[in-house]
This record gives C-alpha cells, structure tokens and sequence, in this order.
C-alpha cells in the first residue's frame, strides 16, 4: 500500500522539477539579456540552473515550516493579547513586563553606542 501510488509520484516530483529548472533557465536567459548598467541585473552563475533539482525541496520545505511558525506564532499572540486584555484592564503593559522591555531596549542601545563609538572614534553625543 505504501508503493501504490509511488509511479505518480515520482511522475509528480520530475515535472515539479523540471518546471523549475525552466523557470530558473528562463530567469538566466532574461537576467542575461539586461544591459550591463541595469541596476536589476545579477550576476548569477550558469550552473545554478542544473543545481535547481537539489535545492528546491530544502526551499519548499523552508517555506513550508515557515508558514506553519507564523501560524502558530500569530495563534499564540491571539491568545496572549486576548488574556492580556482580561487579566490587565488597568494597564496594558504590566510593570514586570515594562522593566524587561525597558532592560532589553538599554541593552540594545548600549551596544549600538559601543559600536558607533567604536567605528567613529571622534563621535560626541553632545556636540551642537
């Protein structure tokens, strides 16, 4: 039984690929035709077309899990915002949840400073 549809599968799979080895032949062929000043062009190299077969399942299934983390992740804050609106009327960020935001937010920012400070030795926050 786990065989018995496996001819048009695998039928299935080919023609999936093959159809997309056309569209990244087709995409090659007009990326090529562009001008060489074309701020659309890319330089993209021939044998990427044949490597299509390969890489195609790990995209579909990249963008498969994907899609189902955004859809669990968008169900989860359904329910978070829906309790949050219960629980907390009085205010919409409880203090705990506003001391973290704020840690995480002066984290950043310090990093940030340090980077800046680090690539541009002569900057100074305070110059007018």
């Amino acid at each position: 039984m786990l065989w018995y549809y496996s001819r048009q599968v695998c039928s299935t799979i080919l023609l999936l690929m093959l159809f997309a080895m056309a569209c990244a032949g087709y995409a090659y062929l007009v990326n090529e035709r562009r001008p060489a000043d074309d701020p659309q062009k890319k330089v993209y190299h021939p044998s990427s077309i044949f490597l299509t077969p390969f890489t195609l399942p790990f995209f579909i299934l990249g963008w498969l899990s994907r899609f189902a983390f955004k859809a669990v992740l968008y169900g989860i804050f359904l329910v978070a915002f829906t309790i949050v609106l219960l629980v907390f009327r009085k205010s919409p960020v409880p203090p705990w949840l506003d001391n973290a935001i704020t840690e995480i937010g002066n984290r950043i920012l310090g990093g940030n400073t340090f980077l800046i400070k680090t690539l541009w030795k002569d900057w100074n926050p305070r110059r007018t």
